[in-house]
């Protein structure tokens, strides 16, 4: 095989880079949070996880400019976020564009998997990308919590806001319904959204298991 027709093949997986791409900086924000550098590392890796997010919206029956107008100042959002952290009005504004943008995606990609009845190669990585995209949104929701209701979570190292990182970790504890996270939501506001999250996290379970069940009732039939 040569290195275009792989090259082909890669593209062919939009859906399979974007869960690349999450669990890549998923990895990488331990070694790069903490410097001014890092940030920007991190930043790069973010504006990968948004194009990749485009692209696999464009295999899909979902309309692409919807997703193009979030994920666009998404995009620049994630560049000055990197630059300037810390700064409330930056977190806020990323995070009112990217929260909606990513929950685009993964409605997407939930119609992409129930758009016909053969699963492809592709819709199979969509599976695990619609769920790792949602809990993205989720840590974007409460990022933007946490700036209008100050307190809304807690921890158990550290005081103050909580970091990014630490609200994807409990995102992802809640979808996932582990209940291993060290951070907690305390404030009413942030506890609504937890519980959200909860129920949209059974419910994506929920149908997987229904769209795979149809599935195989379907290829039981007899023509």
């Amino acid at each position: 095989m040569t290195l275009r027709s792989r090259a082909d093949t890669v593209l062919a997986h939009p859906s399979a880079i974007l869960l690349s791409a999450q669990l890549v900086a998923v990895l990488a924000y331990p070694f790069f949070d903490e410097t001014a550098l890092g940030r920007s590392v991190i930043g790069v890796v973010q504006l990968v996880v948004v194009l990749a997010a485009l692209a696999a919206v464009r295999r899909t029956p979902a309309l692409t400019w919807v997703a193009v107008l979030l994920g666009g100042p998404a995009m620049v959002l994630t560049v000055v976020e990197a630059v300037q952290p810390d700064v409330d009005g930056v977190v806020l504004a990323s995070a009112l564009f990217h929260a909606p943008f990513y929950f685009y995606v993964s409605y997407a990609m939930l119609r992409y998997l129930f758009h016909d009845d053969r699963v492809t190669r592709d819709e199979l990585f969509a599976t695990g990308a619609a769920f790792t995209v949602v809990a993205w949104g989720f840590a974007y929701l409460y990022a933007a919590a946490q700036v209008i209701w100050p307190g809304s979570f807690v921890g158990a190292v550290g005081s103050g806001d909580r970091s990014w990182f630490e609200l994807l970790f409990l995102s992802f504890t809640t979808l996932t319904s582990v209940g291993l996270s060290d951070v907690v939501p305390v404030l009413a506001h942030a506890r609504s959204l937890a519980m959200v999250e909860m129920v949209a996290g059974v419910f994506y379970v929920a149908l997987v298991v229904a769209r795979l069940v149809s599935l195989a009732v379907v290829r039981q039939r007899p023509e």
